[in-house]
């Protein structure tokens, strides 16, 4: 089912704007309620562990976001390794920059979405990596960024990683595309049990007056949803922002290419770890580590998706969704 969503998503045409998803990093949005703290990485020590990273590793972060993992991956690598950092927000480049100035390893941040991965690595001349990590979680720094991602704010509808944004942003979405294709897409990638209403809601609001803020929308779905919804744990519009953040993103693109980018960069014995936030993800994640190791390429690691300890989710909320798979490579 998820191959066919992506596939309708890239070439469904809204009803009323004629614009396809364009092609192109996530745990459900953090309530916004939560704000944007200081970042803490999630499974850090799993992560490290299962990786099992060596001074001379050749390792890539695929999503800087806070550094945390980053700088804990150059602390584990001597003047012999070397750590490749990718992220599509300037500002995560910027902050890497002061985290990662002390670390011993060569150290290469690159301003991409590591869907880029194979031809940025061709730039800097490393043709084999032996470790990549993929965080796909929110970066606490998101919600502070200005571009809609937190329910409260009266930022504008944009929802891009990118900070300069792209052609593509969530109000293009809320306020031209057809109601089914809302739908579709706040079902399929939000995992939302009241898309149509809340599509219906949409179509009908933006008549009157197009969407402006991401409180404007997250407001209005909260009207689209019946009361009892209104008073749950996560705010009522958690999974339709998490869908809009998909397809503006093309989260699931990006994630496949990028994670078949990695294993063919990827030297025998080396080892890939992802973590996810969201079943979706986890699916996705879940099936190519299966296809991998059913070729006879790889072998998974974990067989069971590692979760965060009860500690690390007493201590960190946003752990609590989180995923852990690791494969490696035949030799």
């Amino acid at each position: 089912m998820l191959e066919d969503l992506n596939n309708v998503m890239r070439t469904r045409r809204s009803q009323s704007s004629g614009n396809p998803v364009s092609p192109r990093t996530a745990e459900v949005a953090p309530d916004a309620t939560e704000g944007a703290r200081h970042h803490v990485p999630v499974l850090l020590h799993e992560a490290l562990t299962a990786l099992q990273i060596r001074t001379d590793d050749i390792v890539v972060d695929a999503t800087l976001g806070g550094a945390g993992h980053a700088r804990a991956i150059a602390d584990n690598l001597g003047v012999q390794g070397i750590l490749v950092g990718f992220d599509l927000d300037q500002d995560a480049i910027g902050r890497s920059k002061k985290a990662l100035q002390k670390a011993l390893p060569r150290t290469y941040l690159v301003q991409a979405n590591f869907r880029n991965l194979a031809p940025e690595l061709e730039k800097l001349g490393i043709k084999k990596i032996t470790k990549a990590l993929f965080d796909l979680g929110w970066s606490s720094y998101q919600l502070d960024s200005g571009r809609g991602f937190s329910f409260l704010t009266d930022e504008p509808l944009l929802m891009t990683y990118a900070k300069e944004g792209g052609t593509l942003t969530a109000e293009t979405i809320v306020n031209e595309w057809g109601e089914e294709s809302l739908a579709d897409v706040i079902f399929g990638w939000g995992q939302e049990r009241y898309a149509r209403r809340i599509a219906k809601m949409i179509v009908d609001r933006r008549k009157v007056r197009p969407f402006q803020t991401a409180r404007e929308l997250a407001e209005t779905i909260r009207e689209a949803v019946p009361p009892p919804a209104r008073r749950g744990r996560l705010h009522p519009a958690t999974k339709t922002f998490q869908a809009l953040r998909i397809a503006v993103n093309d989260e699931l693109g990006a994630l496949t290419e990028g994670l078949k980018a990695a294993w063919d960069s990827l030297a025998p014995g080396g080892r890939i770890a992802i973590i996810t936030f969201h079943s979706i993800e986890d699916g996705v994640v879940k099936r190519a580590f299966a296809e991998l190791e059913k070729k006879g390429e790889g072998i998974r690691i974990t067989r069971k998706p590692i979760p965060a300890s009860e500690d690390e989710i007493r201590e960190n909320p946003r752990a609590r969704s989180a995923k852990l798979r690791v494969i490696q490579k035949n030799s």
